[in-house]
């Protein structure tokens, strides 16, 4: 009987590393599992996922947990649908429930301009095939009923850009179901293993240094979110970017009333309520560059006074707790994906703060690339090279606020 309720471990232990994999992976979020998994897909299993603290507990598990894919370039609309729509099939590949609610998605509209932005982000959406439209603030009434939609409103909402695929997901859950699937697929993960150096020879990376020795590596992926500069620099690859804070909180459960993600570039704050009835709240990037993952009073003050002019019910909710995570952000506001000038490292990085979105894409393409040595159509415009060509993709419209 003991054993029939013992809980069994979600993947194996951690074991001694080996001398050398085909594949080194640095990060064990939600790109470098994913990475993992679809490369074990393609029969590519001798790989390590090194990880410096715990699996998921970077950027993977310190996001709000919303996808879309309503983004204002053609080559960054592409992108997060295919992401989507992997999502969307993920809990029944991974046999793991992702508890994905795609419950819609609204960017709302304060001002003229704000409108004509809307409506030009849903024909380039509509181009490609995703479902993306204008509404009017009835419709934007009928969704969000809670929500204050008056004209005497501090910002009245004259419309918004209603994505119906949108929604929200469980991000531990989505790391947990990439490291499972790669592990039960023969990938070797080691979480509490730093990356200290890394050995390069003409123009390649010989081996990785970690706190537990060094290994010899065929390929190396690079995941690390907000500390991909530092990675970078170890591997002699200098990327453009910047390295910000993002700070989120969460309420205490109240009863359901929100049934769709709310988004406001103009105030500056995306809301949405848990499966558990949180409201879970999110603001803009803090505008310094910190490696210190400290929460600000200025924040949680803006924030809820935002909030409160949407949700003016929830004047007496308490917070739950407050957190803040690291983004790395590029200069067009789009990743930096695949190859670099060095022969066999690649990078994900650049994402700002929508990288969780792109996560099982970017798994499958990065694995594709590694597999087969070209690079996927669906990642070429994202090359590192393209901020010295000027074929820069910018998505900073689209990215107006952190969600």
């Amino acid at each position: 009987m003991r054993d029939l309720f013992r809980t069994r471990r979600m993947w194996r232990k951690r074991g001694e590393l080996k001398d050398s994999y085909d594949v080194v992976i640095v990060g064990g979020g939600s790109h470098g599992l994913a990475a993992a998994y679809y490369l074990a897909q393609s029969g590519i299993t001798d790989v390590a996922v090194l990880e410096k603290g715990y699996i998921g507990s970077g950027a993977a598990g310190r996001n709000t947990t919303i996808l879309r894919s309503n983004y204002k370039t053609p080559e960054g609309a592409r992108f997060y649908d295919a992401s989507v729509k992997l999502y969307e099939g993920l809990s029944r590949e991974l046999n793991f429930n992702l508890l994905f609610s795609q419950c819609g998605h609204l960017t709302l509209a304060h001002s003229d301009r704000a409108m004509f932005v809307m409506a030009n982000r849903a024909e380039v959406n509509r181009l490609h095939g995703i479902d993306s439209r204008l509404i009017g603030p009835d419709e934007v009434k009928r969704l969000a009923p809670a929500m204050n939609v008056s004209e005497r409103a501090t910002f009245p909402i004259m419309g918004a850009l209603y994505h119906p695929p949108g929604g929200i997901i469980r991000h531990d859950a989505v790391v947990w179901g990439f490291a499972r699937g790669a592990d039960r697929a023969g990938v070797e993960i080691h979480p509490y293993t730093e990356v200290q150096g890394l050995e390069r020879t003409n123009g390649r990376i010989d081996a990785v240094k970690t706190n537990r020795g060094t290994i010899r590596a065929g390929q190396v992926l690079s995941c690390t979110a907000g500390w991909s500069t530092l990675i970078g620099d170890m591997a002699g690859v200098p990327l453009p970017i910047t390295t910000h804070i993002l700070q989120a909180c969460v309420t205490e459960p109240v009863k359901p009333l929100l049934d769709v993600v709310i988004v406001s570039s103009q105030m500056h704050v995306y809301i949405s309520q848990s499966d558990r009835g949180e409201f879970v709240m999110g603001s803009e990037i803090e505008p310094w560059t910190t490696y210190r993952m400290q929460g600000t009073l200025n924040f949680l003050q803006d924030l809820t006074r935002h909030t409160l002019e949407l949700f003016p019910q929830l004047e007496h909710a308490r917070l739950l707790r407050a957190w803040a995570g690291l983004c790395d952000l590029s200069p067009d506001y789009s990743p930096i994906l695949g190859r670099t000038e060095v022969d066999n490292f690649h990078v994900s990085a650049g994402w700002g703060t929508y990288g969780f979105k792109a996560a099982p894409i970017v798994g499958k393409t990065l694995a594709e690339l590694v597999a087969t040595e070209r690079t996927p159509e669906l990642i070429e415009p994202f090359a590192l090279e393209r901020f010295y060509e000027d074929r820069l993709v910018s998505e900073l419209a689209a990215a107006a606020v952190s969600h």
